[in-house]
């Protein structure tokens, strides 16, 4: 497939996406709308993003949001309370609703994540942090990727990394520099369009790290000049795939 039809391929996906015609219009995080008021939302998307890994998404943030409602639990969305906590209280408030599964793992997670936003943020909460690096990925990855990482677990690992400046991008309202740095989230479903596509072989399916790797950095690569950054295509790959790859109608050329 040439350069030229891959992306034309690409870019009716992406259209298929803003028509609706990839079904999923709502996405799991859309539980969260019109319950978490604006200046909030980063907190929440940030502490329940680090426990978004090996779960069903939506019924993850269907619990948050659930418990972001009962105002006697609330307080474990801001950093600064669930930091200073008693474990044993943020465990069983996080039990509570659901939003943690594993009764140690998952509360020693959130508040190891809100020391580390807390540490890092003048105001305490995930804006400052991130106006504390002034919107730069590259910085915020160097600090949760790189020098802090045991602050960040799960969080730092560069699927829910890359989702999550996605998510904070289009439901918090932040704007990045570089925003062509945030990569393609590759789970499983980008793995299997990133195949249908004919960008990389069905070699990457068996999803190592280095197969999610190579995954996110042919996109980079192919997306070089194209106007699209990588994370554009992420949420119209992964609802196509759920969808069963409908055709892609209005190509030169359908894919494989």
């Amino acid at each position: 497939m040439t350069s030229n039809l891959f992306i034309n391929n690409v870019k009716r996906l992406v259209q298929m996406h803003a028509e609706g015609l990839l079904g999923g219009e709502v996405m799991p995080e859309d539980a969260l709308l019109g319950v978490v008021p604006t200046d909030e939302m980063a907190n929440v998307l940030t502490l329940g993003m680090s426990l978004n890994y090996q779960r069903n998404s939506y019924t993850l943030w269907q619990s948050i949001a659930q418990a972001y409602l009962d105002d006697r639990s609330r307080w474990i969305f801001h950093p600064h309370a669930a930091s200073s906590s008693d474990l044993g209280d943020l465990r069983n408030t996080l039990l509570q609703y659901r939003v943690a599964l594993q009764p140690n793992r998952h509360p020693d997670i959130w508040q190891r994540v809100a020391k580390g936003i807390a540490q890092s943020s003048p105001s305490g909460d995930v804006l400052g942090m991130i106006a504390a690096v002034q919107s730069d990925i590259a910085t915020l990855k160097s600090i949760m990727q790189g020098t802090r990482k045991s602050e960040f677990p799960y969080l730092s690992g560069p699927k829910i990394f890359n989702y999550w400046l996605y998510v904070m991008e289009s439901y918090a309202g932040v704007g990045w520099k570089s925003r062509e740095l945030i990569t393609v989230a590759p789970d499983t479903h980008i793995l299997k369009a990133t195949v249908k596509l004919g960008l990389c072989t069905s070699d990457v399916l068996s999803g190592t790290a280095d197969d999610r790797q190579a995954v996110a950095e042919a996109w980079e690569r192919a997306l070089t000049g194209s106007g699209l950054a990588p994370i554009d295509v992420h949420t119209p790959l992964w609802l196509w795939s759920r969808a069963g790859f409908p055709a892609l109608s209005g190509t030169e050329e359908m894919v494989r």
